[in-house]
């Protein structure tokens, strides 16, 4: 059986940003060492999916970047991470319409491939699945279509895909965000009160029933318009997944999702042998951390921190943290390169000063903090400016921003980091 992966790269991804605005979505870094493209790639290669096709249409040079460096596989496997870019064809003048329409735009290229079935996925969610079980269940059921759903409290189900299922596992209904009012008492998972089916949009199509959807109905977007109509066409069916799964598009479950890794028993490990999620490597230096007080953090590789208190924190590739910082839940995610030691014409060396305190916020790539900087987003509301973002709670200070020092944002709540 021949099977194919096709991992959507999304759209403008306007619910990350800032982290959004200069790079794709699926390139956004996680934990430190990670791009969240790496996610889908890993579990695909990890289930012996080999072909792997990656949809990407804005900002998307380096995620080009990062996928060429990375995934390179030998002659002889025949294994590929295919980039398919969102192209004006004379079929077709427009880009991409929506997640249905991404894959409609590309199944000349799928199709070369010859494959029995596809596994489409998402580049913003983390989790850990064996697509060989899911197939596996999806081939013995039947089915042309496997959606793979997880159970979610009524706090969540209200903005995702909820899928109602009968005795045997066929979905009967699909309701793409049904919002508060539309969680009706029967798509409740039944003997499991206030527990709703919600669809990880991850799918299992045969291909010739993906042809036959995407060629009859002319929607854009799988969740809200073909699965639902292929409920009432074809054999769809629920893989229900138990185990850890997050979709991380915005900047709260971003942010939540990176610190939750900082634990000591995190539900999702990162530390898995037989199931690792892979990246390139760096070649870089070991990490230098001198007089330092560190309570649940992870640390990359080519980091120095001189005499700082760190707590609850992700600190990326290259991080810079000088003496006297205090840094609590936040992701430092480090820089592209090392700056020499003369240092920049700006005066403001590259990462964070001396003396800062930081507390739950993002520091993208390659920011310049000065001296006795104040970051923390207590008090705050909503906001977007050149220098920072305040969404979701979080203060997100956009890539290469430059703060001078003594700059203060927000007011801090006073929790300082335990001795």
């Amino acid at each position: 059986m021949k099977i194919i992966g096709v991992v959507l790269g999304g759209g403008t991804g306007s619910r990350l940003k800032p982290l959004t605005v200069r790079r794709a979505k699926p390139a956004v870094p996680l934990a430190g060492n990670y791009r969240l493209v790496d996610v889908p790639i890993s579990n695909c290669i990890n289930s012996s999916i080999f072909k792997i096709y990656l949809l990407t249409q804005y900002k998307s040079a380096s995620l080009h970047h990062h996928i060429q460096s990375t995934y390179q596989f030998d002659q002889f496997s025949k294994g590929f991470v295919q980039l398919l870019a969102a192209e004006q064809t004379p079929e077709s003048k427009e880009w991409f319409q929506g997640t249905a329409d991404a894959v409609r735009q590309s199944m000349h290229y799928l199709a070369s491939s010859e494959p029995d079935l596809v596994v489409i996925l998402s580049g913003d969610q983390l989790f850990r699945i064996d697509f060989q079980l899911v197939i596996a269940e999806h081939v013995e059921c039947n089915a042309d279509v496997t959606v793979c759903t997880t159970p979610v409290a009524k706090s969540e189900a209200a903005d995702l895909g909820i899928v109602q299922v009968n005795g045997n596992g066929r979905i009967g209904k699909f309701v793409e965000k049904p919002g508060l009012l539309g969680l009706t008492a029967e798509l409740c998972v039944p003997l499991i009160e206030e527990k709703y089916l919600a669809s990880m949009g991850i799918y299992v199509f045969n291909f010739a029933a993906l042809t036959d959807l995407l060629e009859k109905n002319p929607g854009a977007d799988f969740g809200h318009h073909i699965i639902p109509e292929a409920i009432h066409t074809h054999r769809v069916f629920s893989y229900i997944f138990d185990g850890y799964w997050k979709d991380i598009g915005t900047i709260g479950s971003f942010w939540q999702a990176n610190l939750e890794l900082t634990g000591s028993r995190p539900r999702f490990s990162l530390y898995d042998a037989d199931s690792p999620i892979y990246t390139r490597p760096r070649f870089l230096p070991p990490s230098q951390i001198h007089s330092c007080i560190m309570k649940d953090c992870l640390v990359s590789e080519g980091v120095t921190i001189d005499a700082a208190k760190i707590s609850r924190s992700v600190v990326g590739l290259r991080s810079v943290i000088r003496s006297g910082s205090t840094i609590s839940e936040s992701i430092v995610m480090g820089n592209d390169f090392f700056e020499p030691k003369d240092g920049p014409p700006s005066g403001i060396p590259l990462g964070i000063g001396r003396n800062c305190r930081i507390e739950r916020a993002i520091i993208d790539k390659n920011v310049r903090i000065g001296d006795n900087v104040s970051i923390s987003p207590y008090d705050m509301e909503e906001l977007s400016t050149d220098l920072y973002t305040v969404r979701d709670g979080i203060i997100v200070i956009p890539k290469g921003v430059n703060l001078p020092a003594n700059t203060v944002i927000g007011t801090h709540s006073g929790v300082g980091v335990p001795a």
